[in-house]
């Protein structure tokens, strides 16, 4: 529903909204934790029905997409419920868009199987490696064990607690960042700025950690100050994910699939992230016991790779309707290889500046 110029901005509101929960989950779990009697976990735990409860009144209330409405054949429907999103009468061009575009889709009988179409190679990788590249960026070692983590470099239980409260709050105002820059700086420039920034911080910190540790993890007494340089670039490494690799994840995925193949692709997207958070959730204690500081270079291995990737694949998408997305890989050195010359989407002019 969104307009193509404030697209990503709207869209990364939704991440925005998951960092403000992180953030309130810290928070209470420090209360919580401050509870005589050490019953407060129960109440960590069962808080999760609150946020359920939201969600289940909210979703009574959630209204159709013009999309929507036009895939069931309620063309006045849709028409008048984009008028209200777009606030403007004359809707018409992009009605028009979308009931080709709906009519196109409706050609597709198999999206799955047109999935795997060569001219739709660029999507199907986006929607495996960016979700796979997310998860493999280290942040879940930070946002499921932070507590545990900071106790491990000799934080007191307390202490662990609050880092993490500080740490979600980077999230939060780094998320905000994200919404004011996505649409005028674009895509890959928060990607590229976002992996370096990680690169860096999560270098310097297997750097601090592996030098008081060592390989036997016994630091002795933790001075303050040198607590602090490892709770300051993990904050740092945070924000850097915050308005690059965590909202553009769930973005760029979201508005690179045409239609016909928008539900398959999307699904693939989501079970790719889903699958690899359950993987680095059950591996990551595993991993810290055995290669100690080394595990922030392996997460900085990858956060390597797929920065290269982003710099030499990802296009940008940056102010183009969903509508005309298509294009966008005809202009590219490596897929317009793969995309196929005599498809049915509306052509668009679109300039090369905005590709490597």
């Amino acid at each position: 529903m969104a307009p193509h110029k404030c697209r990503g901005a709207l869209n990364i509101g939704f991440q925005l909204s998951i960092t403000i929960g992180i953030l309130v989950a810290n928070m209470l779990n420090y209360s919580f934790a401050q509870i005589k009697g050490g019953w407060g976990w129960r109440l960590s735990l069962g808080g999760a029905v609150v946020p359920a409860l939201i969600v289940i009144v909210g979703s009574l209330a959630l209204l159709d997409t013009p999309n929507s409405l036009i895939e069931r054949g309620q063309h006045d429907a849709a028409k008048t419920r984009l008028k209200r999103i777009r606030g403007v009468n004359n809707v018409a061009e992009e009605f028009n868009d979308l009931v080709a575009a709906s009519e196109a889709s409706k050609l597709v009988e198999h999206p799955w199987r047109n999935l795997m179409q060569r001219k739709y190679r660029p999507q199907l990788t986006m929607a495996i490696l960016i979700p796979f590249f997310q998860q493999f960026s280290g942040i879940n070692v930070i946002v499921f064990y932070a507590p545990v983590l900071f106790q491990t470099i000799g934080f007191k239980s307390d202490a662990s607690l609050i880092s993490a409260v500080i740490t979600g709050g980077v999230n939060v105002f780094a998320t905000s960042v994200s919404i004011y820059g996505v649409d005028k700086w674009g895509r890959r420039f928060l990607f590229l700025v976002g992996g370096a920034q990680m690169l860096i911080c999560q270098i310097v910190v297997a750097t601090c950690i592996g030098v008081k540790f060592g390989v036997d993890g016994y630091p002795g007494e933790l001075p303050k100050w040198y607590a602090v340089v490892v709770v300051l670039f993990i904050c740092v490494y945070v924000a850097g994910f915050a308005w690059s690799w965590g909202p553009l994840g769930w973005l760029v995925p979201s508005e690179i699939f045409p239609l016909e193949i928008r539900s398959a692709a999307q699904s693939i997207n989501v079970s790719v992230n889903m699958l690899f958070t359950f993987i680095i959730a059950q591996i990551f204690l595993s991993m810290l016991c055995h290669i100690k500081f080394g595990l922030f270079l392996f997460f900085a291995f990858f956060v390597l790779v797929m920065s290269f990737y982003i710099y030499f694949f990802l296009p940008e998408t940056k102010g183009i309707p969903i509508e005309e997305m298509f294009e966008v890989w005809k202009w590219h050195w490596f897929w317009s290889s793969y995309v196929a010359t005599d498809d049915s989407h509306n052509r668009v002019e679109i300039t090369k500046e905005a590709y490597p």
